[in-house]
């Protein structure tokens, strides 16, 4: 299946020109080996693939014995792995690299030998356990995977015509009118259920099976739980607490989420580094509160206050609504169909921040509360800051809403107080695009395009 990640690492090839590797960073399953494959079958003469999940230890251990005779290194894999591989047209593939952390450290003396490119594949890089005592190279260059976005999944269903439309729209600031708009959002529900794995998808897409689809996101799920298992370094009943926690959190009104739901003695400073776990595993998206919408919203961080979505809105469906170990047929009926009998905000919500994520913004949200001042007590879903930064006006806040009716008291509030700081204001709704005072109403598929 396409993905535009493809396009990026034509890039890195063609810029880097042998100078630097690359290094492809996601969660299990969303099709990072794949791609890779894929990029090296088409655009060199020939590659070799080093998955170090399954290499046997003495493959692993050239890579410490070696490392000063590069030669010896190189003949070894190409015989091992029965390739013969043309100088400067080939490329190596380190998969799964953090299994093996002295071949992501040779990288800096394959890089400056020259021969062949080098393309690195990884999940959970960065937690101690696989960055110990060795040396970050400074020639890996890292490109962040997500699951599949919406233009790819309507890619997948063999449609290369909507997306393009609606960024003709987003650009023009016009709507789709009732038919098309229709179009895309029932092509929305079905991604937003689906969601962006690319194993579920090419299972729908097969099939057009939701417990298929379902069955395969169960799978993923268990894989996850059984790494926090395996990876979480004595952290595993906390990572494990936050995991199971999600849905309930975002099910709130605020969905901030809050410790006391796990322990009334819990302190984030004790689940900190649990939360970063699950970050770096790209299983989640964490939002964190900031103290003022202007620039510099890293800046004005709150980190002990924070929202924690699901990397994918389908693996959330599957995590939140399964009963006896799966979601009921009819859940999924529901949900495309917009007539779920529940909250449907978490999901939305959830995917919202997941677009936002993947198009390369920080998360970050404004809360603000007040017993006194009714007029600086607010709640705004997002906020993100413009690609090119100003004097003034950088700040778009974002609210998101789920149904046909709500209000907009925080957004007004935060315009009124806080109008020098911000750029176009949005509301991601259901509903086509329009303007009215001074708010930009989109539909939830347009939101990639922020």
């Amino acid at each position: 299946m396409k993905r535009k990640i493809y396009s990026d690492l034509q890039e890195w090839k063609e810029t880097s020109n042998g100078s630097s590797a690359v290094m492809i960073e996601g969660a299990r399953r969303i099709g990072k080996s794949y791609i890779v494959e894929e990029f090296a079958r088409n655009e060199y003469d020939d590659y070799l693939l080093i998955n170090f999940r399954s290499a046997p230890k003495e493959v692993k251990g050239w890579f410490d014995i070696y490392l000063e005779d590069l030669d010896r290194l190189l003949m070894n894999l190409q015989l091992h792995y029965n390739k013969r591989l043309p100088t400067r047209r080939s490329v190596i593939i380190l998969d799964e690299v953090q299994d093996c952390p002295r071949a992501r450290e040779a990288i800096k003396f394959l890089v400056a030998d020259g021969r062949y490119d080098y393309i690195e594949t990884g999940s959970l890089i960065s937690i101690r356990k696989n960055v110990k005592d060795i040396v970050i190279p400074s020639e890996e260059e890292t490109l962040e995977m997500f699951p599949m976005d919406f233009e790819e999944f309507l890619w997948a269903m063999g449609n290369e015509t909507l997306m393009p439309f609606v960024h003709e729209c987003f650009s023009y600031q016009k709507s789709l009118g009732q038919a098309l708009h229709r179009k895309a959002m029932n092509m929305f529900r079905l991604y937003m259920v689906v969601g962006g794995m690319p194993q579920a998808v090419l299972r729908y897409r097969e099939t057009q099976d939701f417990q298929k689809v379902e069955a395969v996101k169960r799978q993923i799920l268990t894989l996850y739980r059984n790494d926090i298992q395996k990876y979480a370094d004595n952290a595993e009943t906390k990572v494990t607490s936050i995991f199971d926690a999600i849905p309930g959190q975002l099910q709130k009104h605020e969905k901030k989420f809050r410790l006391s739901a796990i322990s009334q003695d819990a302190r984030m400073r004790d689940y900190d580094d649990a939360f970063f776990w699950l970050s770096d595993a790209k299983i989640v998206n964490c939002c964190y509160n900031t103290t003022e919408p202007s620039i510099g919203l890293r800046l004005n961080e709150e980190r002990t206050t924070l929202k924690c979505y699901m990397a994918d809105t389908g693996l959330l469906i599957s995590h939140a609504f399964s009963e006896h170990g799966k979601v009921p047929i009819d859940i999924y009926q529901k949900l495309i169909l917009g007539k779920l009998e529940t909250n449907e905000g978490m999901l939305v919500e959830n995917i919202v921040a997941q677009m936002l994520a993947a198009n390369g913004h920080r998360l970050f949200f404004y809360s603000k509360w007040s017993n006194d001042d009714a007029s600086i007590r607010m709640e705004i879903d997002f906020l993100i800051q413009k690609s090119r930064v100003t004097n003034r006006h950088n700040i778009s806040p974002i609210e998101v809403k789920s149904g046909k009716r709500y209000s907009l008291s925080s957004l007004k509030k935060c315009m009124d107080k806080y109008g020098q700081y911000l750029a176009t204001p949005y509301v991601i709704h259901d509903g086509d695009l329009e303007t009215a005072d001074g708010i930009v109403y989109i539909p939830l598929y347009m939101t990639p395009l922020l």
